[in-house]
């Protein structure tokens, strides 16, 4: 009787397990049977991303500077690979890879790796013709730049996956970039990849990039790059820049960089790894450098416009020095006595500091900070900063003296530019840009960029009296060199010491040599800024920059087919 309970017993706890399983199993395959098969079939399925083509990047006349062309990415299987070391000795000869690093992606427990992304069409061929079942090639877009190292820094480059890291292809990334596309794909019974055909097969095709179109034009582009490489190249310089600018509008005609110096080649985007990174630094917008003599205008415009200062009136710069606080600035050469279009003409310290402390430190700083000086452009390009401006409120008794000759003051290439543009306009400061449009082929988001004006930073009326001044600087003052042929033209040379970085006093061997300006001087169509860093012999600029500017000048406005202004020495009226 015990033993056939126990028995009872044992079927009983069968059957409630049979039963248990029998309501899980109904649980599952009806209840639960539409989640578990989009679980199934999620797990069977895989999301390839489908790469947009990038936009292209024209110059303002629809020359193409940056393009997308279609290339071959070679990848491995290695699930398929039975012989990785033999595959990766082959490989390495065609793809010139280490065969070690080649094998040790082959010997993987991955099912896809890649082995060289983007290569020559001719390596692409030979690795189609050696047939290996763990090798394939998948097509990509690679970013070309047919002009190599023209307006290299302006452009900036990409990584290798389709994303912007300088210049406009970064700050422009979103609009060039497009939208990523995908295939819903599935998985086989080794975890291979597959793309099923027939009506169930989903995807969404990318959306291409939009075009951009710059202000910047090749032709004058190269003449700029081509002057002041020579120039670099006659000095010795570690580098420079030269930025030439509509006056009227903001936009920026051509910026050339220079980082290399003294023989090395200039950043040529299509190879971004052959060079450092201080070497596609955009320094035109990036650093600050003490603009010496160059920034004495500003002083000029600021007595001028106050109406402290006449143009005509004498200053006697005779003694050669002053003394401003505990310290003494002299001049490079001693002058007599001088009117206040030859103290600026002649660049004498000693006049423009006696012309300074009549202004005032709070009046002079107003105007350092109307002309746009200590904070960004906001030129539509990467890595942009604000110079170095102090607050008048914490100058030191030498500190407007100092100012006033252009020391004690951090200014960037692009705000010097967009200053003397805003003294060639008759005193509006404009915002300086770089693309003039973005371009949608379909014509949906497409947008056009209008010349924006920050500001007044002093009348017409001083303009005017600064644009003969300036124009004397370069008729018979230090920028002599700057005239160009048949043109009028007005500018400020300057010749700044450096920073020794081991003393932290000013250096007796590095200086900065600049000169900027704009032509024809009556009517300017061209504002011209040129900067050479450290050069070596003769650093004077009016020896090393002013002569820049008039190869320049000369051939930008012969390229613009603007009719000379001043032949034989006879000025001529020309139309605004």
């Amino acid at each position: 009787m015990e033993k056939r309970g126990r028995i009872l017993t044992v079927f009983l706890v069968l059957g409630l397990g049979f039963g248990l399983v029998a309501l899980r199993l109904v649980h599952l395959q009806v209840l639960e049977r539409s989640a578990l098969a989009l679980r199934a079939e999620r797990q069977q399925e895989r999301m390839v991303k489908l790469e947009p083509k990038r936009g292209t990047i024209y110059d303002r006349m629809g020359r193409e500077l940056a393009v997308s062309v279609e290339m071959d990415s070679v990848y491995g299987v290695p699930s398929r690979a039975d012989r990785p070391r033999a595959v990766a000795q082959q490989l390495s000869r065609i793809l010139r890879q280490d065969p070690r690093a080649l094998e040790s992606r082959l010997a993987s427990d991955k099912h896809f790796v890649w082995l060289s992304r983007k290569v020559e069409p001719s390596k692409a061929e030979k690795v189609k013709e050696l047939g290996f079942k763990e090798v394939g090639l998948l097509l990509e877009t690679r970013r070309f730049y047919p002009k190599k190292n023209l307006a290299g820094p302006v452009l900036g480059f990409i990584s290798m996956d389709n994303e912007g890291l300088e210049g406009v292809e970064l700050s422009y990334d979103k609009a060039l970039r497009g939208v990523n596309g995908w295939v819903l794909a599935e998985k086989d019974a080794v975890g291979r990849t597959v793309f099923p055909g027939g009506p169930g097969f989903q995807y969404k095709l990318p959306q291409p990039g939009k075009d951009i179109i710059l202000t910047v034009d090749e032709v004058i582009q190269h003449i700029a790059e081509k002057e002041l490489d020579k120039a670099l190249l006659d000095t010795r310089a570690k580098g420079g820049v030269c930025i030439v600018m509509n006056p009227r509008t903001g936009e920026v005609l051509a910026l050339s960089v220079r980082t290399t110096g003294r023989g090395r080649p200039a950043f040529n985007p299509n190879v971004p790894q052959q060079y450092k990174a201080a070497e596609w630094r955009n320094r035109a917008v990036t650093d600050a450098f003490e603009p010496g003599s160059i920034f004495k205008p500003i002083l000029a415009a600021a007595a001028i416009e106050e109406r402290i200062v006449h143009p005509l009136e004498r200053f006697d710069c005779s003694t050669g020095s002053i003394k401003v606080a505990d310290r003494v600035i002299s001049d490079a050469k001693k002058h007599g006595v001088l009117t206040f279009t030859d103290v600026i003409a002649e660049s004498s310290n000693v006049g423009t500091i006696k012309a300074a402390l009549r202004v005032g430190k709070e009046r002079f700083y107003k105007y350092i900070t109307a002309f746009g000086f200590g904070r960004k452009t906001d030129i539509d390009l990467p890595g942009e900063i604000s110079g170095l401006v102090k607050d008048y409120r914490l100058w030191s008794g030498v500190s407007i003296g100092s100012i006033a000759i252009g020391q004690e003051i951090g200014v960037t290439p692009i705000q010097m530019a967009a200053a003397f543009s805003a003294i060639a306009n008759g005193g509006t400061l404009m915002k300086p840009y770089i693309v003039s449009e973005i371009v949608d082929r379909d014509g949906r988001d497409g947008k056009k960029m209008t010349p924006c004006a920050v500001g007044r930073a002093v009348s017409e009326g001083t303009c005017k009296a600064l644009n003969k001044i300036l124009q004397r600087a370069v008729e018979s003052g230090t920028g002599q060199k700057a005239k160009p042929a048949g043109f009028t033209a007005a500018g400020k040379t300057g010749t700044a010491q450096k920073i020794d970085p081991t003393t932290g006093k000013y250096s007796k061997q590095d200086y900065v040599s600049s000169f900027v300006g704009f032509v024809p001087a009556e009517a300017p169509r061209l504002v011209i800024l040129v900067m050479v860093d450290s050069p070596e012999g003769v650093v004077w600029g009016g020896s090393v920059a002013a002569p820049v500017f008039k190869a320049v000048a000369e051939q930008g406005l012969a390229y613009l087919q603007v009719p000379p202004d001043d032949v034989g020495g006879r000025m001529l009226l020309v139309a605004r």
